[in-house]
Order: C-alpha cells, then structure tokens, then sequence
C-alpha cells in the first residue's frame, strides 16, 4: 500500500512539474508600446549617427519574454505625435495587459514651433487623454518625465532646468490619473550632477568633429541626444524604479545584468508611420 501511495505521489508530482513546464513555456510575451520623442527612440543609421535613444537599448533589462514595439520617434511633442497619427496606430494595436510607456516634454517647449509646440496645459490634456485611451482598452501606461538636457552653468556650475513647467506638470497629469511615475527627470538629473560637466559629455553625442560621422560632415554640438553609453545609463534608471517601485506587470520582467561587462541588446527596429525626420 505504502509503495502504491509512495508511486501515486510520484506521478503526480511528475505531472504538476509537466504542466507547469507547459504554461510557462507557452505564457504569451509581454508587449510594450513606447511612445515619446528622440531621447527615447530607436536609431535606424547606427553609422552614420552616435546617437541611441534609451528605449533602443532597454531589451538590455527585460527578461527574454518581451516584445517592445519603439513608436517614439525624434522631433515629436506629445501635440504633433497625437496629429500625425503615432499615438492611434498604438492605441488600434493595443490588447489587454499590454504596457505603454509614454514620455513627452522635449519639443512641447519649443514656443517658436507652430507644429509641435504645446502650452503646459494641453500638454496635461495631451498626457490624460493617452493615458485614458490607453486604459479604455485594459493596457497599462507607464508616464515618464522627460530626461534632463546636459545644461551646465557657465558661471556657478550647477545644473540648469531646460524643460521650465512640464517636468513638474507629467507629475501631476501621473497623480491624477494615479498611474506610475518614472521621474526620469528627477534621476538624470541628479546623476549629470554628481558626474559634472566635463565628465558626462561622453554619455552624449556632445560634440562630433567635422567628418566623424557621414550624417554630419560639419560636425555637431548636441546635449540632448545621447550615446550608446548614455542611453544605457537611462534605460537602467528606467528598469531599476520599475522594480523598485514595484510596477506591475512589467516589474516581473526586468533582469538588470550583474557586473561590468554589459552587452547592449538593441529593440528590433521597428518603423511605424514614417516620414521625414526632425530633430
């Protein structure tokens, strides 16, 4: 009787272990939408340009069961993203459980820009109504502050706000509408201030020498847009307050990479609604 039993325990331990094999090997992979402005983007002339947006190189952190779909795209406020048709094709594709990671903030600023500028208020309008749309069809939305410009004082050294309202206003559109918060602002931020000036320059594409790169024979001078090594720095400031704050569901597949020798793992690039690129 004993060895019946002790055999019936067995197989049914067997079987348990099967079955849970078979779920999780057939467990549907987690879609993530993003959706922002070049500091996020994905790169398609990876030779011709030093530039990475962080949500090229942020499968870097995710686990194997993730398929991110990069809409952001360089030159985009939350205004001229919305009427250019990027924002509905995300939202046509979206099912539920779906992660949509929204980040604006860059361009909304430009006041001369009569194509993508966007007052403080319409911005917040902007960012609710993504977010509203988002949740309508069961997607969860991630809202990001925008990353800080490479703006140092000439005179006291520190630090300067280039973004003027708008940080401070993704704040309040994320705490109304209760959805996680990823102060990237907040995080860059303090980061180019501990680093310094002079120090953080490679982790932009700064300054390109005339000839360096095909795209830009004249040279380039630029503290927005970030290098390979900066868009690294980024993304893992991103997979690293997902996890601590504990964001659901994406905070299950996050796998940050243990020691120093870290291999960039770029997105599938993928290009939606295409057009002529701004900068």
């Amino acid at each position: 009787m004993k060895t019946d039993m002790k055999k019936i325990c067995l197989a049914a331990f067997a079987a348990i272990i099967t079955l849970t094999l078979f779920v999780n090997a057939d467990q549907k992979p987690l879609t993530i939408y993003m959706a922002g402005d070049s500091t996020m983007a994905d790169r398609e002339d990876t030779i011709e340009t030093p530039e990475r947006g962080w949500g090229q190189v942020l499968p870097t952190f995710l686990n194997d069961n993730v398929i991110v779909k990069n809409y952001a795209k360089n030159g985009r406020s939350s205004r001229s993203f919305i009427e250019e048709g990027r924002w509905s094709e995300i939202v046509n594709q979206l099912q539920k459980g779906d992660v949509v990671i929204i980040q604006f903030g860059h361009n909304d600023t430009k006041q001369t820009d009569s194509v993508r500028h966007t007052s403080i208020e319409q911005y917040q309008a902007n960012l609710e109504s993504m977010i509203k749309q988002a949740q309508k069809k069961k997607a969860k939305p991630i809202l990001c502050t925008p990353i800080t410009r490479r703006a140092f004082s000439m005179e006291t050294g520190e630090l300067i706000n280039k973004h003027g309202g708008y940080v401070e206003a993704a704040r309040r559109v994320a705490k109304a509408t209760k959805v996680p918060l990823v102060d990237l602002n907040q995080t860059t931020s303090d980061w180019l201030t501990q680093v310094g000036d002079s120090a953080s320059q490679p982790y932009f594409v700064y300054k390109m020498e005339p000839g360096e790169y095909s795209k830009y024979p004249e040279g380039k001078t630029d503290n927005t847009h970030l290098r390979e090594l900066g868009a690294l720095v980024v993304a893992s400031m991103f997979a690293e307050a997902v996890e601590s704050q504990k964001i659901k569901p994406l905070n299950k597949y996050i796998n940050i990479p243990q020691g120093n020798n870290l291999t960039p793992v770029y997105t599938t690039v993928y290009l939606p609604v295409d057009d002529s690129e701004n900068q």
